[in-house]
């Protein structure tokens, strides 16, 4: 099978750091990106807590920088205290959510059908979704990665998936925050094994096309060589996210 090289795509997940003050990391990243003396050769998006989408959104104006939600309602609206839809994410700026992230599964019990009903929301909106899939340390120990990942690449997967409606993101449970990253031969065997599933569930020519991102402890000291892995199109980037001078050096890689 042919190396597949989809346009790349590095998003950073804020998850719940940001105030207000935090939009000026992201008017950094603008003014870098603008005044870069090439265009960057890959797609960037940052997804800020839900509380600055807005502002967020009006700071990347015309920057060509996408922003994203990171976790949706199934429903449109209705009786849902602390709840948000994705049609409100679409309001306030939004291109895009990351649904069925680990720390959802985890901190809120999120099943894999919930996470297809998320992605679905996420469409029915409008909005791109970023579909998270990984094992733990314990499923990895236990030599389920591959078994994991593949349930959860299958049950997850919302109807209609295509490479413009839809990105996977392996992120190792047991890598994310804590520094710790698999071998270049342990992603490399992940992501193709995501690959082939891909055109296996959607055909050759959809499958192919999808971006497959790597998360877990990405930084600007290791995403050169992660960003060069078969089958990885960029990067779901957590802490290293949060300053610009941090994810430029991620962006460079590419």
């Amino acid at each position: 099978m042919a190396v597949n090289r989809p346009k790349p795509l590095v998003a950073g997940n804020w998850k719940m750091n940001g105030l207000k003050a935090a939009a000026k990391e992201l008017a950094l990243l603008v003014k870098a990106v603008a005044g870069a003396k090439s265009k960057p050769r890959c797609d960037i998006m940052i997804c800020p807590p839900a509380t600055i989408l807005s502002l967020c959104a009006e700071t990347a104006r015309g920057s060509g920088i996408k922003l994203g939600g990171q976790d949706c309602h199934t429903e449109i609206s209705g009786a849902h205290t602390g709840d948000i839809s994705a049609e409100m994410l679409k309001n306030a700026g939004a291109r895009a959510c990351i649904v069925g992230h680990s720390e959802r599964r985890t901190d809120h019990g999120e099943s894999n059908s919930e996470v297809k009903r998320k992605a679905e929301a996420a469409h029915r909106a409008g909005l791109m979704a970023i579909v998270c899939l990984g094992e733990t340390a314990a499923e990895r120990s236990l030599g389920k990665t591959i078994k994991i990942v593949g349930q959860q690449l299958k049950a997850s997967l919302p109807e209609g998936a295509d490479h413009k409606n839809c990105v996977i993101a392996y992120e190792p449970v047991w890598a994310i925050g804590t520094g710790k990253t698999p071998t270049v031969a342990d992603i490399a065997k992940v992501h193709g094994y995501i690959r082939k599933r891909l055109i296996a569930l959607l055909g050759d020519e959809t499958g192919m096309k999808i971006k497959i991102l790597y998360g877990g402890s990405v930084k600007a000291s290791n995403a050169k060589e992660l960003m060069g892995i078969s089958n990885v199109n960029g990067a779901l980037v957590g802490g290293a996210s949060l300053k610009a001078k941090d994810f430029l050096g991620i962006i460079a890689a590419y």
